[in-house]
Parts: structure tokens; sequence; C-alpha cells
């Protein structure tokens, strides 16, 4: 399915919904970090993640150290932010509270 590239109106209204994430400063797309207790629980908020990415066919730009991953999230088809970065960025935030609590 292709996807259409958001407004800023649009992006700015679902950020206000979406804690701890913020507009990339290099390109448009949506950014976060996440910690965890250790890297256990880094990787299996990443593994939790890459299923979901796998079944949605949009895949996160990431990186890992120990209990840190920090993620980008951009439609590259539609150059920019989409439904599907927002819907992603939704489930990590779950899968993370999940984990943490």
């Amino acid at each position: 399915m292709v996807q259409t590239k958001m407004t800023r109106d649009a992006v700015s209204t679902a950020l206000q919904e979406l804690e701890g994430w913020a507009l990339a400063t290099d390109k448009d797309a949506l950014h976060k970090s996440f910690r965890f207790a250790d890297f256990n629980e880094a990787w299996g908020f990443m593994a939790r993640c890459a299923l979901l990415a796998e079944k949605m066919n949009h895949h996160p730009e990431w990186f890992n150290v120990w209990n840190r991953v920090d993620v980008t999230l951009n439609t590259h088809d539609a150059g920019g932010i989409t439904a599907l970065d927002i819907k992603m960025a939704t489930a990590m935030n779950d899968y993370a509270k999940a984990l943490n609590t």
C-alpha cells in the first residue's frame, strides 16, 4: 500500500500523543532514545519490534549500545513521516512500557 507523507501540522499533532518522540534534527523523521535496565531488556525490546516491523513491512533505523536503543522512523518511499511511522512509534512505546513495569 502506498503511504502518503504527512503534513507538518499532522506530524505535530501526532507527536503530542507520542511520549518521548521528536522530529529528528537531520532529516524528516521521528526520533527517540529508549533506556532499559540492561542489554537483555534492550535486546528483547528490539526483538519484539523487529517482529512487528516484518509484519508491517516497515523497518526502523536503530542503534543499540548496552541498555540504550536509539530509533529513527520515516517512510523512505514517501520521503518523510507517514501513518506507518506513527503506528510503529506507538507500538514501540507500548512495548517499552511493558518491559519497564
